[in-house]
């Protein structure tokens, strides 16, 4: 994997991939001119959210299980002091789906976060407390 991040004189950042997807990353340093993008740290957070959605949405579609939507939204915390790392993360899924369990839902979640998912591993290997927790609507 190669990418690069460019700074032109003024934000947002630009970040670019081998594939010329393009990345832009924000932050408020002026509270008159709000972030028009995602900061980093929020980056990372939508990161892990994706990476595990993808991996749960593959392993429903192998049991031949029916998504309407899923969502993941993510909570962090960070530490007071520079660097100011996240201390905790905590993810709760929401399935709709006409045939899933929440068993088999779980199941999806716990092996995406604990075997499949990168960024999960990641977080976790840093000394970040990550915890989830999975429901399912008809």
């Amino acid at each position: 994997m190669n990418v690069s991040v460019t700074f032109d004189g003024k934000l947002p950042l630009v970040g670019s991939n081998g594939k010329k997807q393009k990345t832009r990353f924000d932050a408020t340093l002026d509270p008159a001119a709000p972030a028009r993008y995602a900061s980093p740290m929020e980056v990372v957070l939508e990161s892990v959210a994706a990476c595990s959605l993808m991996d749960i949405i593959m392993i429903l579609r192998k049991k031949k299980i029916e998504i309407g939507s899923i969502r993941a939204a993510v909570e962090a915390e960070r530490a007071e002091e520079h660097p100011r790392v996240f201390t905790a993360v905590r993810i709760a899924y929401r399935l709709q789906s006409p045939d899933c369990t929440a068993g088999d839902f779980r199941k999806a979640v716990e092996l995406s976060i604990d075997k499949y998912c990168s960024v999960a591993a990641m977080i976790r290997n840093s000394g970040c407390e990550l915890s989830w927790s999975a429901e399912v609507s008809r």
